[in-house]
C-alpha cells in the first residue's frame, strides 16, 4: 500500500489509469478517504475516468476511516491539508494537474488554486460545501460530533479541546462563502471551473452558484442532478467533456 511521507505526516494514496494527472479529493468532510468513494459520492471518479486520466486519490490526514496521520496543525488547518495535497503531487514527481473534488473538496480545490495557481489547468467541484447563514455551525457540529472523538480516541496527544481549537480556526473563524478564499479571489481566477451544484445544508446551491457567477470562466452542471442514474451519467460525460478539452496538448 503506497504512502507518501514528510516528517511527521504520513499520507496514504492510489492511483489508477493513465493519461494526464486527475488529482481527485473525496467527499465526506474531514472523513474523506479514498473508500469514501464508493460510499459518499454519486459516482466514483477513480472508476469512472480511469481510462481518461492518471487518477490520484488520497485519504485525509486523520480522516476517521483512513490510514493517513498527522499533527493536528490547529492554527493552518486548510493550508495544512494543501500542502498533503501538493506534497503527495510532488512526490509522484506531477507538476501541472487537473483536479475534481466533491464536498469538502471545494474548499479544498480554492485553496489548491491560491497557493499552486499554476499547476492546475482546470477544476471540477461536485456538490460543493460551502458556508450558509442558514446553517451557521453546520461544518463544526458534524466534525464535533463524528470526526473529533474518533481521532482522540486513536490518538490520545489529541484532546476534544485542541479538535474545538482547530475546527473553530477552520469554519467558525472563516464563516462566510467559501472558507477558503474571497469572492474578490474567485473574480479574479483564470482557471476554469465545472460547478455541479448541490442544494443540501452541507452542500448550499446558493454557495455553490455565487462560485458559478463570478469566476470569469466558469460553467456549471444540469441540476439537479444527484436524482436519477440518467442525470448521473449526464454529468460524469460533461464532467469529462470539460476536463479533457481544458488537459494540456
Amino acid at each position: 500500500m503506497p504512502f507518501y511521507e514528510k516528517g511527521d505526516v504520513s499520507i496514504y494514496y492510489e492511483e489508477t489509469g493513465s493519461g494526464f494527472p486527475l488529482l481527485i479529493i473525496p467527499g465526506g468532510g474531514l472523513n474523506s478517504s479514498v473508500s469514501s468513494l464508493d460510499t459518499s459520492v454519486p459516482f466514483n471518479p477513480m472508476k469512472t475516468y480511469a481510462e481518461d486520466f492518471r487518477c490520484i486519490a488520497a485519504d485525509l490526514r486523520n480522516a476517521a476511516e483512513g490510514q493517513s496521520s498527522g499533527p493536528l496543525e490547529i492554527d493552518r488547518p486548510w493550508d495544512a491539508y494543501s500542502e498533503d495535497q501538493l506534497g503527495l503531487m510532488d512526490h509522484l514527481g506531477i507538476k501541472d494537474f487537473l483536479v475534481m473534488g466533491f464536498c469538502i473538496g471545494g474548499p479544498m480545490i480554492h485553496n489548491l488554486l491560491r497557493l499552486a495557481p499554476d499547476r492546475i489547468h482546470a477544476a471540477a467541484m461536485m456538490q460543493p460545501s460551502g458556508y450558509t447563514s442558514e446553517h451557521p455551525n453546520i461544518f463544526y457540529e458534524n466534525n464535533i460530533e463524528r470526526w473529533g472523538p474518533p481521532l482522540c480516541e486513536k490518538n490520545p496527544n489529541i484532546t476534544m479541546d485542541m479538535v474545538d481549537n482547530f475546527l473553530t480556526n477552520m469554519y467558525t473563524n472563516r464563516a462566510d462563502f467559501v472558507f477558503t478564499v474571497s469572492r474578490d479571489f474567485v473574480q479574479s481566477l483564470e482557471t476554469p471551473l465545472l460547478i455541479a451544484p448541490d442544494n443540501v445544508p452541507s452542500h448550499p446551491y446558493e454557495t455553490a452558484m455565487e462560485v458559478a457567477n463570478l469566476a470569469p470562466n466558469s460553467e456549471t452542471t444540469i441540476f439537479p442532478w444527484k436524482d436519477s442514474p440518467e442525470h448521473i451519467d449526464e454529468v460524469v460525460v460533461h464532467a469529462r467533456r470539460f476536463l479533457k478539452q481544458n488537459e494540456p496538448l
